[in-house]
């Protein structure tokens, strides 16, 4: 641990947990994230000039971070709201559960990378089962736009769907470019030549 990390730990640490107890109104949640972004900063280092600067850092990191922390919540309230209200033997178990809700913080985060109107257009499309002509006037396009935003959005899914397959972690997709991570999810989703 370098003496830059230590000093920043040491001289803004109390700072950030109350900073962020405030914002979320939860001491436990409040130590997860404090903790969680000086973790960020440990394996990602960032040089500040003055501790003014270290404190917007940290307090725009810490911000983002609440509201993953909402979000991811929102997503869990919804699923269990959604199984509640289903009979007795079809509740998952509690692996199927965690895996489901991983599934949408996944697809939940996919869509925030896409442009709005695809995203609302793939949800319309999919989710709600609208049709093309039905979407087109709501967005305020023509139904061909639709179907390139939904295919658009499902190429997004396939790579998706690609990357988890191939065992990349959200860690290591992070780590490649954009470019690399595709190309990973197109080696995973290409078919292979047909040997004779």
């Amino acid at each position: 641990m370098s003496q830059d990390f230590e000093h920043l730990y040491g001289n803004h640490h109390h700072w950030l947990l109350a900073w962020v107890n405030w914002r979320l109104g939860n001491a436990a949640d409040a130590a997860d994230l404090a903790h969680d972004a000086f973790v960020r900063l440990l394996t990602r280092p960032c040089h500040f000039d003055t501790p003014q600067q270290a404190r917007s850092y940290l307090r725009k990191m810490a911000n983002g971070m609440c509201v993953d922390l909402w979000r991811r919540r929102s997503l869990e309230q919804a699923w269990l709201d959604t199984l509640a209200k289903q009979p007795e033997p079809t509740v998952s178990s509690a692996e199927d559960q965690a895996m489901v809700l991983e599934a949408l913080g996944e697809i939940d985060t996919m869509l925030r990378e896409l442009p709005p109107k695809v995203a609302h257009a793939f949800v319309m499309a999919v989710a709600c089962e609208m049709t093309d002509q039905e979407v087109a006037d709501t967005l305020k396009v023509s139904a061909r736009m639709v179907r390139k935003y939904v295919a658009r959005a499902m190429l997004c899914c396939m790579k998706l769907e690609a990357r988890l397959a191939a065992g990349l972690s959200d860690d290591t997709t992070n780590d490649l470019s954009h470019g690399q991570a595709d190309r990973v999810a197109d080696e995973s989703i290409t078919p292979s030549p047909a040997t004779t």
